[in-house]
């Protein structure tokens, strides 16, 4: 149980970091940076593997490069749909 909990900061926490990078706000708020910091950890490890330092399940580098990756998208549909900017 402990662990799902520190698996939902850690990933609200990066998520939060790469909105931060980028300067976009994730919609959403919270949840949005929870699910993603959680996607852009899959996205991350998909495309750069398993390498860095790891916290909770959570290889930060490429959570990192994946949550931004993910904004971006995001950033990118928002702006296409004429819905509110990210």
């Amino acid at each position: 149980m402990f662990s799902f909990i520190w698996y939902i900061i850690i990933g609200g926490i990066l998520g939060w970091l790469g909105g931060l990078i980028l300067g976009k706000d994730i919609p959403g708020g919270v949840i949005g940076n929870i699910i993603a910091g959680i996607i852009g950890a899959w996205i991350g490890g998909a495309l750069l593997g398993s390498w860095g330092p790891k916290v909770s399940d959570f290889y930060i580098l490429p959570t990192l490069l994946g949550t931004i990756i993910l904004i971006l998208i995001v950033s990118f549909i928002m702006k296409a749909m004429g819905g509110k900017k990210a």
